[in-house]
């Protein structure tokens, strides 16, 4: 049966074949940019941590866009391919407006056990299958609306609550109950704080702080019952970690800059109630690197020394062998002289015969 969007829609289809899926980064796994109406395109599983207990897929806009001022409007279906039996598939469709604040739209599919198990047919040798059909228009197609579709990345104030929950599930497969509490209980960042109060600095750390909150939506939660200024220094102040980390190249590491995220993350961690094991890696890593800087230098110093000494040592091998040639040219000349020379006592009288 073909439904009022097919009817009035002209989609373009892209096909992402996962191979060796367990043996992918599935906690960035993205596929490789494609084009579509002229617009880059990925396709983005949902991350698959332990404390994720479904899986989700997202198509999210790749274009290198200003964080502001644009927008495109979109009707696209992500299907995961049942390879047992196509009519299985999970199919979800939707309009959605991408922009600035919303780069990425997506929804659950289903549990991570049914995706699993091999006989359920959605990953069979190790391989899975999702394809995206997408039209970049500015018809109004009237869909169903379902209350599990949330936006992945950069989501935006402005948009309503019809925006977010748009993707219709066709089979039986996901459920639209358990899809509803997710998007009750999917606050965005941007809910937290006010943007307009904050500085150019400070709105740069916004895409970073939206990233680490899909993978760390706790960071979104242990805030909610915060004040709304508690809640804009701590997120304000993760921000200016994650730029740190961010941007700070190595060979441009200072003692101060040291001191600096010393300092930032001291507070960071006894102040802002977030749980910030994932991230200490990280900052200890950089906190320790006037350490290895210096080990970095005596490693130099050593190898400048190391280098000298082998060509010093070259220069004198070939020394001694120039050496070692001339002396076998004199022991050679030595040896035929001596062959027909009677040495004679020079101290003596060189005296005449008498007759």
């Amino acid at each position: 049966m073909v439904n009022e969007l097919d009817r009035s829609v002209d989609f373009e289809k892209f096909s992402w074949k996962i191979e060796d899926f367990s043996k992918q980064n599935v906690m960035k796994l993205r596929s490789k940019p494609f084009k579509i109406r002229g617009c880059t395109w990925r396709i983005l599983v949902h991350p698959l941590r332990s404390d994720v207990k479904h899986f989700s897929v997202y198509l999210m806009v790749a274009d290198s866009l200003p964080p502001y001022g644009w927008s495109r409007n979109t009707f696209f279906k992500l299907t995961l391919i049942n390879q047992v039996d196509r009519n299985k598939s999970i199919e979800k469709e939707t309009q959605q407006k991408f922009n600035g604040g919303y780069r990425s739209w997506g929804s659950f599919f289903l549990n991570l056990s049914d995706f699993y198990n091999h006989n359920q047919g959605f990953l069979v040798r190790n391989t899975c299958i999702i394809e995206a059909h997408i039209c970049v228009s500015d018809l109004a197609p009237k869909i169903q609306v379902h209350p599990n579709c949330s936006p992945s990345h950069d989501s935006a104030t402005e948009s309503s609550s019809d925006d977010r929950d748009s993707i219709s599930p066709r089979t039986s497969g996901s459920s639209g109950a358990e899809g509803a509490t997710q998007g009750s209980n999917n606050l965005i960042l941007r809910e937290l704080i006010d943007l307009e109060s904050l500085g150019a600095e400070e709105k740069a750390f916004i895409p970073l702080l939206e990233e680490v909150c899909i993978w760390h939506p706790n960071l979104i939660q242990c805030q909610k019952e915060r004040t709304s200024r508690f809640r804009q220094w701590a997120f304000t102040s993760l921000g200016q970690v994650l730029h740190f980390l961010k941007t700070k190249r190595v060979k441009d590491m200072r003692e101060e800059d040291i001191k600096h995220l010393h300092g930032l993350w001291k507070e960071l961690v006894k102040s802002s109630g977030f749980d910030l094991a994932w991230l200490e890696p990280y900052v200890q890593s950089a906190l320790g690197l006037k350490a290895y800087m210096e080990r970095a230098k005596q490693l130099k110093k050593l190898k400048d020394s190391v280098v000298a000494l082998e060509i010093k040592m070259k220069r004198l091998r070939g020394e001694l062998a120039a050496a070692e040639g001339e002396f076998e040219v004199a022991r050679r000349g030595l040896s035929e002289v001596r062959r027909d020379f009677n040495e004679m006592d020079v101290n003596s009288a060189i005296g005449y015969a008498m007759f």
